[in-house]
């Protein structure tokens, strides 16, 4: 048997959705919705989005930061995955997508979980960096390319020892493994994927859902470089 990851065919790819996605009715119909919108493709899939439900519930998280919303499938599966007296820390540049978000976080009851908060995410990092690192338990980048490294480093900065952060578009299409690929999304992604990678800050693990994603955990200082 081949040790490569195993492609998933349409068929096989209907079977992963059919014997092991839960989604709810709230989700479904955002999902839906989204796919009407111009840019459809940059929402996440829906295994994803349950599967970053399902890492908010393993390490307990409480305090949560979101890089990139759009119309907010992925903050409403992990709102939906906090404990009451959880919070998500929301960050976006454009209110018509997020307007969207906010009509179903409000028909889900998790509102009051989601602190969005707009404007430029390098600006509202730096302001959270000053007064709150160190204080969040998990993160998710999904927003604009050329900023993934600062993304992750302030994500970094504001994760706990333990903490963990989960990166999407990793593989983006592929595109990272083209040597004739020389945009500059694809550079910043694959110059992320190779810097994490010699991180002694981290543990981390590339996994091959939706479009890639890292996970990456922040180890305690005593750890680092082990």
């Amino acid at each position: 048997m081949s040790n490569e990851t195993l492609a998933l065919t349409p068929d096989l790819y209907r079977y992963l959705r059919e014997q092991s996605l839960r989604e709810g009715d709230l989700l479904r119909a955002l999902r839906e919705e989204t796919a009407q919108h111009p840019k459809h493709s940059m929402q996440i899939a829906p295994e994803e989005g349950q599967f970053l439900a399902f890492l908010v519930r393993l390490v307990g998280a409480r305090r949560c930061l979101e890089i990139g919303v759009f119309t907010g499938y992925s903050s409403l599966a992990v709102a939906l995955a906090l404990p009451p007296d959880g919070k998500l820390t929301a960050l976006d540049v454009n209110q018509e997508y997020t307007d969207v978000a906010r009509r179903y976080w409000r028909a889900a009851g998790v509102e009051e979980r989601i602190d969005l908060r707009l404007g430029k995410a390098r600006d509202l990092l730096a302001g959270l960096v000053q007064s709150q690192a160190g204080s969040y338990d998990w993160a998710f980048i999904d927003a604009d390319k050329v900023n993934y490294r600062h993304y992750y480093e302030a994500s970094l900065t504001l994760l706990r020892p333990g903490g963990l952060i989960a990166i999407d578009n990793v593989l983006w299409g592929g595109a990272v493994a083209d040597p004739a690929d020389e945009t500059e999304d694809t550079r910043a992604i694959r110059e992320l994927n190779a810097s994490i990678l010699r991180d002694p800050r981290v543990d981390l693990t590339l996994v091959p859902i939706g479009d890639g994603v890292t996970l990456v955990r922040k180890r305690p200082p005593a750890d680092h470089g082990r």
